[in-house]
């Protein structure tokens, strides 16, 4: 997100500063830490003291993320640690990573011995007679000592087996009951012994992900425990995992349009991706295992057991380069296919939308937006503004009566994106307050005369919708231009970052790329002075959610930025309106709605099941925990599952054509539009547009 131009008025000073300060003969670790805290402490909207304080936060974070389930560690360890817990910041400067070393010294040895562990442990058959109990809670403290370190790795391996044997059981009974002659009825013994294999191949194949982390990664994880001191936004980014990040952010790269996963050792494909360089050769296949790969006129790269992030490096590429990978088909036929990169457009990141109506055939048009894209490095890439324009184009040719906005579990994006959108929706004027650090906020406004959607408008949202988000969602609520409808509060994120590249700061061109920060160097307001850090957006109408009794959004985090307050920007509400009795009908609905009263319930249950911290060992009283879970799941089990009756959903005209254009794209399509009429969200979304449109006909 971009910084304000008057930052970049000082900032040529600031960098020939710091590079004068860094020694020119350091290089790569020994001024990563430097580079960033230097970064931080000039940029950052709010920089901590690097002090005591500092450093007990940063080394209770990172010893958490190591380990989180204290399974690794024991007491001995941490107070071998516990020593540097306030000279973390001192390293920081001196350009040390004593405690960093100390602490891989001490994981290394103790994941080799845990590995260790795992393998005597399951060995042998587990007594499921035994009348114990297993800690689950992140609460427990850790162990005294390795005996003690090994008792707390059986329990817990024997609680995974248990679960595994308990559901083959039940798979088996159900297949008794069902007369099922596929299913080959096996003892108890068998089904041990087969959850145990399952349960150690998990394990290894666990460990085996934990040792290919090298050094870099590691300190990736080291560095990260110290910038969410400042706040949990403020991240380091080596280069590969920017390059992703960017990724993401465009919606496209460039390479062959296949996603890979790593599995047992080898690099799987898992999907196609329609229109890409695969999908146009078509010869790779889902489930196919890459087991080399050929640049044009070089030798091929054996690339069994490799982690994925170097593989996808080898098969990514600039467009128009060819790649030949080497691939073993699932009838064990080894077949090298040439594929040709090029741009890869991932579909699914964008902005679509869907007709939908019930049965008085009143249409609304519904438009899903993942995130707030943005293709930073190209003018003429994927904005998710102008995606949504289109939709709303598309929708309006066929005759919608109003339009609903899903940014539920839209994490943000582009600061612009969400600016230009909201004006898509109202006639100019302030959409929201920016503030940097010491200066006044400024006030982003849509320029944009007239809107391009004027009717009946709903924004849904939840507790996973952030940032942008909440910018355009609050902004439509200030100005009572849309009815807002979901959990109590959006995510509660209301700063903005900002990517600054580390080697840029520095004056010794010879350093290796370290790669970036991501910042927080301003916070946003609404335009009626009120900050979303923290509070969020509430909804005008609340609707009720699994997670509405489990603690989520941006409280939860360690060492969140402070809610606080502005003055209002100049905006005139009165120019909009939502029917006074639309929101108080759709609460009244709600309210009465036997789905809605049981998903309530079902939210309640899962918060008492969250509170349980132990669980039995014992397989007769694990069982009949299950079955009463069971028989009260029963009461749960058809919310979103069926279709809601007299829902109907359809595509656009304009898109009918592309989708039916790929095989791949048009099942994906058909699933989509399934979800979609199981959703009881966005069937209540439709029946506010329908009371709106109905109260506007009545004034006419």
């Amino acid at each position: 997100m971009k910084l304000k131009k008057a930052l970049w008025v000082i900032l040529p000073a600031l960098v020939v500063s710091f590079g004068f300060y860094l020694k020119v003969q350091d290089t790569g670790e020994e001024v990563l830490l430097k580079a960033i805290t230097e970064n931080l402490f000039y940029y950052h909207y709010d920089p901590v003291d690097l002090d005591n304080d500092f450093s007990k936060k940063a080394y209770t974070l990172y010893i958490k993320t190591l380990d989180p389930n204290k399974r690794l560690f024991i007491q001995k360890d941490i107070d071998v640690l516990e020593e540097y817990q306030t000279k973390i910041d001192d390293q920081i400067k001196d350009g040390s990573y004593e405690f960093f070393d100390k602490t891989n010294e001490l994981l290394k040895k103790r994941m080799a011995q845990t590995e260790e562990y795992f393998e005597d442990i399951m060995k042998e058959p587990f007594d499921f007679d035994k009348k114990e109990d297993v800690e689950l809670s992140e609460d427990i403290p850790y162990v005294k000592d390795e005996k003690a370190l090994k008792e707390r790795w059986r329990k817990y391996l024997k609680y995974n087996v248990l679960t595994r044997v308990h559901k083959e059981l039940r798979a088996q009974e159900k297949a008794k009951e069902n007369k099922d002659s596929n299913v080959t009825i096996q003892p108890f013994d068998s089904l041990e012994a087969k959850a145990r294999a399952g349960v150690l191949k998990t394990h290894r194949d666990w460990y085996k992900r934990l040792n290919r982390l090298n050094r870099k990664d590691r300190l990736s994880i080291y560095v990260n425990s110290i910038t969410a001191v400042y706040d949990p936004h403020t991240n380091y980014y080596p280069p590969k995992d920017k390059e992703n990040f960017d990724i993401q952010m465009s919606g496209q790269l460039e390479g062959i349009g296949a996603q890979l996963q790593e599995k047992d050792g080898y690099i799987k494909i898992t999907n196609i991706i329609p229109g890409g360089p695969a999908a146009l050769q078509g010869d790779l296949k889902e489930n196919d295992l890459i087991l080399k790969v050929a640049q044009e006129n070089e030798e091929a790269v054996d690339i069994i057991d490799w982690r994925i992030d170097d593989a996808v490096k080898l098969i990514r590429g600039k467009k128009g380069t060819k790649v030949t990978l080497t691939v073993r088909k699932p009838d064990g036929s080894v077949k090298d296919i040439i594929i040709t990169r090029d741009v890869v457009i991932l579909e699914e990141t964008f902005a679509k939308s869907l007709i939908i109506h019930d049965q008085d055939k009143k249409k609304a048009g519904y438009v899903y937006l993942p995130s707030f894209y943005a293709d930073f490095r190209n003018p003429k890439g994927r904005f998710s503004w102008k995606d949504v324009k289109a939709e709303v184009e598309k929708l309006k040719r066929d005759g919608v009566e109003g339009i609903i906005i899903d940014l539920r579990n839209n994490g943000g994006g582009s600061l612009d994106d969400v600016v230009k959108m909201a004006g898509l929706f109202i006639d100019e004027g302030p959409v929201v307050q920016i503030k940097e650090k010491g200066r006044m906020a400024n006030v982003m406004k849509d320029t944009k005369a007239g809107t391009d959607w004027d009717g009946p408008l709903v924004i849904m949202v939840n507790e996973f919708s952030a940032s942008a988000s909440e910018i355009l969602a609050a902004a439509m609520q200030d100005y009572n231009r849309a009815v807002v409808i979901g959990s109590a509060s959006t995510h509660g994120k209301g700063t903005v970052q900002r990517f600054l590249e580390l080697n840029q700061s520095l004056r010794n061109k010879s350093i290796p790329n370290l790669g970036s920060i991501k910042l927080t160097t301003q916070k946003f307001y609404r335009i009626n002075g009120d900050a979303t850090q923290l509070k969020g957006v509430s909804s005008d109408v609340l609707l009720p959610d699994y997670y509405m009794y489990i603690h989520t959004g941006e409280k939860e985090h360690d060492y969140p930025m402070e809610w606080d307050q502005i003055e209002s920007s100049t905006y005139d509400a009165a120019l909009y309106g939502v029917p006074s009795n639309v929101i108080s009908n759709s609460s009244a609905r709600v309210a009465a709605s036997p789905t809605f009263k049981l998903i309530e319930e079902n939210a309640r249950r899962w918060e008492a099941q969250r509170e349980e911290k132990s669980s039995t060992l014992n397989l007769d009283k694990y069982e009949k925990e299950q079955e009463k879970e069971q028989e009260e799941e029963k009461k749960f089990s058809h919310l979103m599952k069926d279709p809601i009756e007299g829902f109907y959903a359809e595509n656009p005209s304009a898109d009918v054509e592309h989708i039916n254009s790929d095989e791949s794209r048009e099942q994906r399509n058909e699933d989509w539009i399934k979800s979609i009429l199981k959703d009881p969200y966005i069937y209540e979304a439709l029946q506010i547009v329908e009371d709106w449109q109905m109260q506007l006909a009545s004034q006419e």
